[in-house]
């Protein structure tokens, strides 16, 4: 994960390490993921979660593009 203070700058990075884009999120974005994401990894109930859990969470949180799909 890396972080840019804008697209510009993001841009420029991935010019100059002729790197591919992969998914761009906000941080707010960011956040709303990481508390659906660990809210409950601390449970003693927590065991994970399979592919099909995570794919919802990802629709949840509004990330449905090919990059978030299993594949």
């Amino acid at each position: 994960m890396l972080f840019f203070r804008s697209e510009e700058l993001l841009n420029e990075w991935l010019a100059s390490n002729k790197a591919g884009r992969g998914a761009v999120l906000s941080v707010p974005h960011i956040w709303e993921l990481s508390q659906r994401w660990y809210h409950n990894r601390m449970s003693t109930d927590y065991h994970g979660r399979n592919m099909e859990q995570i794919q919802n969470l990802f629709r949840e949180v509004g990330l449905n593009t090919e990059f978030w799909q299993a594949g």
